[in-house]
């Protein structure tokens, strides 16, 4: 039973991630991604220990899989590319002088919920 809640958990989820992420995605305005925020940042808790569970019911088969040189080498192409995103993103910060105020309003919209 307890892997069926973590498998359903992970998919909603999932759900959760993919459709708010894909809606700031397109919809590309900050007040729209305010707005979405606490959907996004929820279901992203949520997902990560939907995950965990997940791994630990099936962390045997995770290390199959990556005996396979082909998976390895992919898996390890994604982490190399996730590690440079955080580094382009962390490295391509914006001016005090625009980020303060933006963030002041952010906090401002999301203590009026």
């Amino acid at each position: 039973m307890p892997r069926k809640l973590i498998d359903i958990t992970l998919f909603v989820s999932f759900l959760a991630m993919s459709t708010s992420g894909m809606m700031m995605f397109v919809i590309e305005k900050p007040s729209f991604s305010i707005q979405m925020h606490p959907v996004h940042k929820l279901f992203g808790l949520v997902m990560i220990a939907a995950v965990i569970g997940h791994l630990a019911y099936n962390y045997k088969m995770l290390f199959h899989y990556l005996k396979t040189t082909a998976v390895a080498v992919f898996g390890g192409v994604l982490v190399v590319l996730l590690v440079v995103l955080y580094g382009v993103a962390l490295n391509n910060q914006l001016p005090a002088e625009i980020a303060e105020p933006m963030d002041a309003l952010a906090a401002q919209a999301e203590a009026a919920e």
